[in-house]
């Protein structure tokens, strides 16, 4: 008896890939968003008032042009005591992080998932021919893979 398998026609049509959702499922859409002349200050209130570690900053058009985090609202604190500066007017611009890491809304979980991994983001803004429209944060990822689990693993 021969217990091999037989080949199928087209093995096309025996691989099936699993495709999985968009990443704009999981986004946040309703964000606090920064301007660069914006008080750091009013920045970091904002942040922790609404328990956020970031947001994105955009321009007049509307455009991401930065991110301020947790992380670089700390060097103003730093900045401070390093240079024994009285606190004084600062803006968003001078803190925020520019060369900011995106990604399209074509992007599915399992995608975003190794981003996270293989970097220290904690979120990426979702653009699309430079306009925001969301942002992913590590734990949208962990809901999708909840929602996946029952699904496809």
């Amino acid at each position: 008896m021969n217990f091999t398998p037989r080949k199928a026609e087209d093995e096309s049509k025996t691989a099936k890939l699993i495709k999985y959702e968009s990443v704009t499922k999981y986004m946040a859409k309703d964000l606090i968003t920064f301007r660069p002349e914006q008080d750091i200050y009013e920045a970091i209130d904002l942040m922790l008032k609404h328990k956020i570690s970031g947001a994105p900053v955009l321009d007049n058009n509307g455009k991401l042009i930065g991110l301020l985090s947790e992380k670089d609202c700390l060097r103003v604190m730093i900045s401070s005591a390093y240079h024994n500066e009285p606190v004084g007017i600062r803006c968003v611009a001078d803190y925020m992080t520019v060369n900011v890491a995106t990604i399209t809304p074509d992007k599915d979980v399992l995608d975003v998932a190794n981003m996270f991994l293989s970097s220290n983001y904690r979120r990426f803004p979702v653009v699309e021919n430079g306009k925001l429209l969301g942002q992913v944060s590590r734990r949208d990822i962990l809901r999708a893979a909840k929602d996946l689990k029952a699904s496809t693993w």
